[in-house]
């Protein structure tokens, strides 16, 4: 057997291959109000059809302020988790593991899709009001960021009981793996990283401080997920930031192992995104392996890692997963270009026995 289309056990929950479709914003709730749309079952049951093992939903805010734009996901509701149990249901009838991504995005919340700008959102266009660790909002160039709260106890006590209570919206859902968003500037990764933490109470300060919420979140998650199933976080391995104090490798190591602690199962390891000037540093194709490598590595525990960044081939997703680099291959763009990415993975490495393919398309594939 290929190590890529061998099974990953996590807790009593099996992942029939280590192809993973990362969670990938699509920006399209057509009223605004977080709900789930044809596009999404489409787009997240074409690549349950394409033969990846999990399927990570893209992020989904917790909380109406939690989302990147208007047209997010959300789950603050049961009617959110309703709209999204018919795309469980397909992925699972697929053969796949349907996964969510639980995402708050603080300071970097109230923006215009991509395509439409990407800048902020004024309140005469729906934006809203933002939150973070410190009050200070995200720097912009093209238009003015929106005001930003520095949370209080109370407020994040009310974070940490929304994504409790997304987690159990998720599992009503129908959903088998949570994921803990923590990176790419967004809420979690802005108490994390020391550029955008300035605290100096309990949830600042040094690492114990900056790392509380993520693992109080985590804890918090766990508490509701059952046992039987696995609960990811992702982090942004390094800020990307090297010319001041900032958020690195030897510290997202520190922070595997007490995330396991919390009851994570998989560190899900991708980098940057806390502020404007972090920048990729690209080193061409797995250019972030190396990051997931390191906590594979250093950490103490036994805690699963998956990695992320310029995976585009059959050959190299087989070898991350062989050379026991990680545990999972998460394949994000090269996804979107290409549902069919596990399917077409198991010809180009003659596995294609090992992987079950609908045989409405065999004929396509020449299986």
């Amino acid at each position: 057997m290929t190590a890529l289309f061998s099974p990953l056990e996590l807790r009593e929950t099996t992942i029939p291959n280590r192809v993973t479709v990362s969670p990938m914003c699509q920006y399209s709730c057509e009223d605004r109000d977080g709900l789930a749309t044809d596009w999404h079952r489409t787009h997240l049951g074409s690549r349950a059809v394409g033969g990846a093992g999990l399927v990570l939903a893209e992020a989904t805010a917790v909380e109406p302020r939690g989302r990147i734009s208007p047209e997010d996901l959300g789950i603050w509701s049961d009617d959110h988790a309703a709209a999204l149990e018919p795309i469980t249901e397909q992925i699972s009838r697929q053969g796949g593991v349907p996964g969510i991504q639980l995402a708050h995005a603080g300071r970097k919340a109230s923006t215009r899709r991509p395509w439409e700008g990407h800048g902020p959102l004024g309140p005469e266009e729906g934006g809203w009001d933002v939150v973070g660790p410190s009050g200070e909002p995200w720097p912009c160039d093209d238009g003015e960021a929106p005001r930003t709260e520095r949370l209080d106890q109370d407020g994040i006590e009310a974070v940490i009981d929304s994504f409790r209570a997304a987690a159990e919206r998720a599992l009503d859902a129908g959903f088998e793996v949570a994921e803990v968003h923590a990176a790419h500037g967004y809420l979690l990764h802005e108490f994390l990283s020391p550029v955008t933490n300035r605290r100096e109470d309990d949830y600042g300060g040094g690492f114990a401080g900056r790392t509380r919420l993520v693992r109080e979140v985590t804890a918090a998650v766990r508490e509701v997920w059952p046992d039987g199933k696995p609960v990811f976080v992702r982090i942004s391995a390094t800020d990307w930031l090297p010319d001041r104090e900032s958020w690195t490798v030897a510290d997202s190591v520190r922070l595997a192992d007490r995330l396991h602690e919390a009851g994570a199962d998989l560190i899900d390891v991708s980098g940057g995104g806390v502020h404007p000037d972090s920048r990729p540093d690209y080193a061409g194709p797995n250019y972030q392996l190396r990051y997931a490598e390191r906590l594979r590595e250093e950490t103490e525990s036994d805690v699963a890692v998956g990695a992320v960044g310029g995976i585009t081939t059959p050959e190299q997703a087989e070898a991350i997963v062989a050379n026991d680099r990680a545990d999972l291959a998460i394949v994000g763009r090269e996804h979107l270009r290409d549902p069919y990415f596990a399917i077409h993975a198991a010809a180009a490495l003659d596995a294609t026995d090992e992987i079950e393919t609908p045989p409405q398309y065999r004929r396509g594939f020449g299986f």
